[in-house]
């Protein structure tokens, strides 16, 4: 295995002394979907975690962690973020807005903090993945370790 690259994720999270692996896997540019992850990964769907930013009418951006087959229900997520409607923040903003791409945002080391929610599901597991910053690299982490390091708040999405 070449030798892999630490990502400003994997950086932060060593700064702070909290346990994490990165794990590498194959991208398909014409198949960025949490579904071809878990399946390089060998993982269930459900412990890879996706990385959605949204935009509130109210509170401004916020960050929504969720198993890879569930989809945003952009009421629930309007509602518990303290807005009332959101949106998912278009593909072209979330570079200049968070330092990520699509398929590489991760809920860690974002240009800003935005408040985070994570599924409730992630306490289910010893373990979950989450993208480490780029295309090609998850990071395999406690779910109380992500939660508390990025502040984040469980919900039911």
């Amino acid at each position: 295995m070449a030798n892999i690259s630490k990502t400003n994720a994997a950086r932060l999270l060593d700064a702070a002394g909290i346990s994490y692996e990165l794990v590498p896997y194959v991208v398909d540019e014409t198949d960025l979907s949490v579904g071809h992850v878990a399946e390089q990964l060998g993982e269930d769907i459900e412990q890879v975690f996706k990385t959605l930013v949204l935009r509130g009418d109210k509170n401004g951006m916020f960050v929504c962690v969720m198993p890879g087959d569930m989809e945003v229900d952009l009421k629930v997520a309007a509602k518990i973020s303290g807005n009332k409607n959101c949106d998912m923040l278009h593909v072209k903003e979330l570079l200049p807005t968070t330092g990520y791409i699509r398929g590489g945002c991760s809920p860690i080391g974002m240009k800003k903090q935005f408040p985070t929610f994570i599924y409730e599901s992630a306490l289910l597991y010893d373990y979950i993945y989450v993208s480490a910053g780029i295309r090609g690299l998850q990071i395999k982490i406690s779910p109380q370790d992500l939660i508390r390091f990025v502040d984040a708040q469980i919900y039911p999405l």
